[in-house]
This record gives C-alpha cells, structure tokens and sequence, in this order.
C-alpha cells in the first residue's frame, strides 16, 4: 500500500514498485491491541510500514493524560526519519492488532539512493505529514467539538481512499470514542454528544466498527474542510517515471 499513498504525488516505476514490495515483505512483525510498536525513550533503530490496522503517534504526560497526535493506517510510515534520533521523544501505539514491516536504517537509505523517484515522493509525504500537522492544530485551537469531529473523519476517510480501503461511501473505522477524544481534545462523554449530533444530522453512520459518509461533501462543508493540505492531486506529476 506505500506505493498506492506514494502515488499520490509521483508515478512510480514498474522497478521502484517492486523495490517497495521487496523491503515490505522484510522483518514483518505483529503488535498486539494497545501495545507500543516503539515507546519514548527508546532508541529507534528501522522506520515502521503499516501493513494491517491502526496505530497512533502520541505524547502522555506522567499522570497517564493522553494526547493522539497523528493516526496511522496501512500504507503509512511511522516516522520516516526516526532512526536519526539518539531517543524517541515521541511513543507510536497500536489502536488494533497491527502488522508492520521494521525497515532497517541500510535497506532504508539504499531504497532512497537507488530510487530518486521514490525519495522525491517520499519529501512531499513529509511535507503532508507537517501539513497534517498544522491542521490537527487548527482544528483544536479554532473549530468545535462538532466540527472537530467532523473535520477528523473527511481526513481520514480521504486518506483511507487513496489507499483503496473505502468501499464506495464506507470504510473500516476500528478507533474508539476514547481514541477520538484523545485525537481531539474532547472527553469521551463530548465526543459521544456530538456523534449523536453528527448521526442525527445524516452526516455520519458508525456502527460495526464502520464508518458511511452518505454525502462526503456536507460532511467537508460543516467541518469547514479543505483536503488542499493532503496534496492529493498529484502535485508531483513533473516527476512522472517513464516506465
């Protein structure tokens, strides 16, 4: 699924595909629900490729408060440049049961210096990764707990789309409401609330551990939502491969 996000932003080659698919299939590991693939204060030794289920950056503080800072899904890298720490400063944990593939530093330097079109798509996925980034801020600075809410779910279905893991208006949404409210800023008992409201108003349905958008572009409108920040549009065409 990396080549599918990768994608995104250049075309790759029939070489730098297989390329991708040969490291994937390297150093695969499974995370129990709820476990740390890396914790704070660890030294990181591989960058991490999500191949099954969810997981999460977050930050907690020494009374067990907990802050979700990004969510990662198949197709992600947990950090593409970690390995350059001395110690993470950060925690990534498993939302679900997750396989992911340990990529080491060696095999990791030498896909980017074999494959410049690989490393080009890799920079604008850094890129998206900070402009998330500065979203995820705004959204808890300035928007409601509804629009939060909403804001949140438009990202991530998108983001689960370009990954091809929507069926038609539906996906898999395996997070919990404590897992939200952790992503958001809210308590649990807000994030209920205002998943009635969101059910209520049509904008969502959540059961099952799914999510149905029945009209993606309301929910974008309430959430005041603008996908320019996920540079999905293929920005990086100019950099097309010729293969």
């Amino acid at each position: 699924m990396l080549e599918l996000r990768l994608e995104a932003f250049t075309k790759l080659s029939s070489d730098d595909r297989a390329s991708i698919d040969r490291i994937s299939r390297k150093g695969i590991r499974n995370y129990a629900m709820r476990r740390d693939l890396i914790a704070e204060g660890d030294r990181p030794k591989s960058v991490f490729l999500m191949l099954e289920g969810w997981a999460c950056r977050y930050k907690q503080l020494p009374d067990g408060r907990r802050q979700i800072v990004a969510f990662f899904i198949p197709g992600d890298l947990c950090d593409m440049e970690v390995y350059i720490l001395k110690e993470m400063d950060h925690s990534v944990g498993a939302l679900t049961k997750v396989r992911a593939a340990e990529i080491s530093r060696e095999d990791f330097d030498r896909l980017m210096i074999d494959h410049p079109r690989i490393t080009q798509a890799l920079h604008w996925d850094t890129l998206v990764t900070v402009a998330v980034q500065r979203e995820w801020t705004l959204n808890i600075g300035q928007r409601t707990a509804y629009e939060r809410l909403a804001h949140l779910f438009c990202e991530l279905f998108l983001r689960l789309r370009t990954v091809g893991l929507t069926n038609g208006d539906t996906c898999d949404f395996p997070i919990t409401q404590t897992d939200l409210a952790e992503a958001t800023g809210l308590t649990s008992v807000h994030v209920n609330r205002m998943l009635q409201d969101l059910r209520r108003d049509g904008l969502i349905e959540l059961q099952n551990r799914q999510l149905r958008v029945p009209d993606l572009a309301a929910l974008m409108d309430v959430a005041m939502f603008t996908p320019n920040y996920l540079h999905l549009d293929h920005e990086g065409r100019n950099l097309d491969a010729n293969n």
